[in-house]
């Protein structure tokens, strides 16, 4: 059997009320105006592989409807901010929702033929604005890491799929925003084929729906997952809240943000059955294995209903749907290939050095030590898990952003080493000398070409992820 041995979760911070904007209750999570679906993907994946040390991964595939680029493989990035560098495969599964269920079962069967494999899924929902798709839509990322032996945290039991041609929704290429179809229709589609789908893997997994502990049922369309819900057979309090109503739905990575909240309070040898309604059904049966119910590092799902507040305006701003007039400065040039390849372990990975000598830490890395002078005395250094703390910072109301003003802060780092870069998820009246924070992969700027600048940037670290 398949054994999932690790995951990791990403929910943005930031919260749009519904019923500031008029269209519902709750609130949905929404991207930051320097994140992606790439950057949210490192920062799931990074937790994963805290869970999954030594672990390491020999494939990342990356599934999500919203790429940052299309012709081009964003799990390169991932993989290059991980620390991966040259020694796994990286792969793309997008284009759809569904294309995170084909890259589980790619990540499951490589686990399967004896391979370490790490599946990442993000997704960013947007739509126009007061739409349905606005309203329900969530942003968040999920990492699953399987491997062929070891303690794990669930088994994959037993699987199925339907598929069937029907117009549900659809996106051309180029087009901000997808266009939906009556959602009548589709309810009539998706619950048959959806309770055809979970017959068909209880059946194969030798199960009854009594025997089910937890399920999850999980799409973009709502009126057809609250109706598979109650179709289900199963029994009283087996049916998960899918967190819609605090986080949204967060397309291609919803049923494993999902998948890891229930794998957070499981035990061991419980039956969890995943139904992902995309363009068809797909089941997937897991049995809780040794590690279910074992805490994580940082925030549980749970504890990411909660977030501040966004402004429906800023939230078009940095979906692009609102052109805000920038700071008067010439738009940002496009980082340079050569150069960006050749320091990609430190743009990517944030890996500096330490001098062997005298143990100085050097940001970015260095072949000289500026403390004692040795030269070539040096060994790398991965850097990205470090928190710090603030020991100055400035506001620039002129510099390039989508969102200024631009915070920039000078960081002591925990064990050695002062770093100079952007402070993001925080107000500019807030910020103190002396705050805590962690470093996070975000987007600098995109320029007009649509080539994307990523690199670290820190952000306050919560109580509960200092704790």
């Amino acid at each position: 059997m398949t054994r999932l041995v690790a995951r990791g979760t990403y929910v943005p911070r930031h919260r749009l009320d519904r019923a500031s904007v008029g269209i519902g209750h709750g609130t949905r999570s929404v991207a930051s105006y320097d994140e992606d679906t790439t950057s949210m993907g490192v920062a799931a994946a990074r937790r994963a592989l805290q869970g999954a040390t030594p672990r390491v991964p020999g494939s990342v595939i990356f599934s999500t409807s919203t790429p940052a680029y299309t012709d081009r493989t964003n799990a390169t990035a991932i993989a290059e901010a991980l620390g991966l560098r040259t020694h796994v495969g990286a792969y793309d599964f997008n284009g759809s929702v569904r294309s995170a269920v084909g890259g589980f079962h790619a990540a499951a069967d490589a686990a399967a033929a004896g391979r370490t494999a790490m599946l990442v899924a993000a997704d960013i929902r947007t739509g126009l604005p007061g739409s349905s798709e606005e309203r329900d839509g969530g942003d968040g990322a999920a990492a699953l890491v399987f491997a062929p032996d070891g303690p794990c945290l669930a088994e994959v039991i037993a699987t199925s799929a339907v598929s069937t041609e029907f117009l549900d929704r659809w996106r051309p290429p180029g087009a901000p925003v997808s266009h939906v179809w009556e959602e009548r229709f589709g309810e009539s589609v998706y619950v048959p084929l959806a309770a055809e789908a979970l017959g068909q893997a209880l059946v194969s997994a030798g199960l009854e729906p009594g025997d089910v502990h937890h399920l999850i049922v999980a799409g973009l369309h709502r009126r057809a997952v609250a109706g598979m819900g109650k179709a289900a057979g199963v029994r009283s309090g087996v049916l998960v809240d899918d967190r819609s109503d605090a986080i949204g739905v967060a397309g291609a990575a919803h049923a494993f943000l999902m998948l890891c909240d229930v794998l957070e309070r499981a035990v061991p040898t419980e039956n969890i059955v995943v139904l992902v309604l995309a363009d068809g059904a797909d089941c997937v049966v897991l049995r809780a294995g040794e590690l279910a119910g074992a805490p994580l590092p940082g925030p549980t799902v749970a504890d990411a209903v909660c977030g501040p507040p966004v402004g429906h305006h800023d939230m078009l701003v940095w979906r692009g749907l609102l052109r805000r007039e920038p700071p008067r400065r010439p738009d940002p040039d496009r980082p340079a290939a050569p150069p960006s390849h050749r320091g990609a372990a430190w743009k990517f990975g944030f890996t500096g050095t330490r001098c062997v000598e005298c143990g100085t830490r050097h940001l970015p890395p260095q072949r000289v030590c500026h403390r004692c002078r040795a030269v070539d005395r040096m060994q790398s250094e991965g850097l990205a898990g470090l928190t710090g703390t603030v020991s100055t910072f400035t506001v620039d109301h002129l510099a390039f952003s989508v969102a200024p003003p631009v915070v920039v802060v000078v960081v002591d780092l925990d064990g050695g080493g002062r770093l100079q870069c952007e402070l993001t998820d925080a107000d500019h009246r807030d910020v103190r000398v002396g705050d805590r924070v962690e470093l996070t992969f975000r987007r600098l700027y995109t320029t007009t070409d649509g080539v994307h600048d990523y690199f670290w940037k820190v952000r306050p670290l919560l109580d509960e992820e200092s704790a």
